[in-house]
């Protein structure tokens, strides 16, 4: 049998004994379009025909794609995903798993062909094969020109600029040489413009000193900003065009490794702080054109400022928490949205506190979850993990959304829950 390097991992569902098998697929990239329609794409969103045979392509096989296939199970959706690593934590869970890199062109056009409906769970995707399947009939979402924008901070800057998004004041660099150029612009953020994620690509460079340790490429200076708070807002909108809103959240992030530690749904800010940050997010969505959840990341500055820090347009960190603390989750709400059904409720059920399950400093190998059956006793305690089986410091494990009546009694669980669970090797 001839390879062309991309594996193919499928889980059956269609026998009382499911297997799971690898093998490899030599017909990947020679697909006869025309028999992978069972159903027009756009029944699949604008009918009651969905449960009958649609197949949602996600591009990624990490946690936030694993959450997503959990409420795909809940309307017969299949799933199918494509992602480099065999031990991804969508693998077990989707209808297929195809091992395959989502920056190549080839295997994600073949991926595509596969499937009736394309969305993402990471930015870092080739969008040209995207823009490709679209040409060819296929449903993609987000639109492939707004991922592309995402990819670029720098491009992301512009947008905010021309549209008139408030945002940190910015400079753009062909080259870490030209710092020297911008002395007076310090205390600022350098952002490398392509692939950074989850803090990496990130450099503070306060003072002159910095340069020598400046990240390489083309990048983005931004002004450090005074800022009291980080919050977010989760939006969503449909094919039609409705939109729904999330309550803002805010953030906390783990000092020295810029990743969300922990958030509190609903943030603790003023009502017009709220309305603000709300109606940013959804101007910015509208704008976009966009199709299906996007979350945006701001800053409320001393004098209640609010100012767009990012975007993602796919299911966030910041919306973990929804699964069990609003009527509708971010999941099930990208969802609706990208099938074309009517969007969910948004309200919050009771305060949460959503952490990080981060891998303890010190600890790599096989991950121990320490003072796991603790934490599990606790009323309003819920766990999720992401099936990863190895841990080293700092990896994202999974995380536990804290809920209760009031927020005393969500901060002393909260206080039970980080004293008590460590994951280490």
């Amino acid at each position: 049998m001839e390879s062309v390097g991309l594996s193919i991992s499928t889980s059956s569902h269609q026998h009382d004994s499911p297997s799971t098998h690898s093998t490899t697929c030599p017909d990947f990239f020679g697909i006869n379009t025309s028999s992978h329609y069972p159903i027009d794409p756009y029944l699949c969103a604008m009918t009651d025909s969905f449960y009958k045979g649609c197949t949602l392509g996600i591009l990624g096989g990490g946690q936030l794609g694993r959450m997503l296939i959990q409420s795909c199970v809940n309307y017969n959706i299949k799933t199918i995903v494509l992602d480099p690593d065999p031990d991804a934590p969508c693998n077990g869970i989707c209808s297929e798993f195809f091992v395959g890199s989502f920056n190549d062109y080839e295997d994600v056009l073949g991926f595509g062909l596969k499937a009736d409906i394309i969305t993402i769970e990471i930015e870092h995707v080739n969008t040209d094969a995207l823009e490709e399947l679209v040409r060819l009939g296929k449903t993609v979402y987000p639109d492939p020109k707004v991922i592309k924008l995402v990819q670029d901070k720098g491009l992301q800057k512009q947008f905010y600029k021309k549209n008139h998004i408030p945002t940190a004041d910015f400079v753009l660099l062909d080259h870490e040489d030209e710092l020297p150029n911008h002395v007076d612009f310090l205390p600022a953020f350098q952002k490398i413009r392509t692939s950074g994620y989850d803090g990496r690509g990130v450099k503070g460079i306060f003072v002159p000193e910095d340069f020598k340790e400046a990240l390489s490429g083309p990048s983005l200076l931004e002004k450090k900003v005074d800022y009291d708070k980080e919050i977010a807002v989760i939006v969503a909108r449909n094919t039609s065009g409705e939109t729904a809103v999330y309550p803002v959240v805010e953030l906390v992030f783990h000092p020295g490794q810029n990743l969300l530690d922990y958030l509190a749904s609903p943030a603790a800010i003023s009502e017009s702080v709220a309305e603000k940050a709300k109606n940013i997010a959804l101007d910015i969505i509208k704008k976009l054109d966009m199709t299906g959840i996007l979350a945006v990341e701001m800053f409320v500055t001393p004098d209640e400022e609010v100012l767009v820090n990012e975007i993602a347009p796919r299911p966030h960190n910041s919306g973990h928490q929804t699964i069990e603390a609003n009527i509708t989750s971010q999941y099930e709400q990208h969802l609706r949205a990208i099938m074309g059904w009517p969007l969910g409720a948004t309200d919050s059920i009771h305060p949460a506190i959503m952490i990080n399950l981060l891998g303890e400093p010190g600890f790599e190998g096989e991950a121990i979850y320490e003072g796991l059956d603790e934490i599990l006793k606790i009323r309003g305690v819920y766990l999720h993990l992401y099936g990863k089986m190895q841990t080293r410091p700092y990896r994202k494990m999974g995380h536990v959304t804290i809920t209760g009546s009031d927020w005393n009694s969500v901060r002393n669980k909260t206080k039970q829950v980080t004293d008590t669970l460590k994951i280490i090797a």
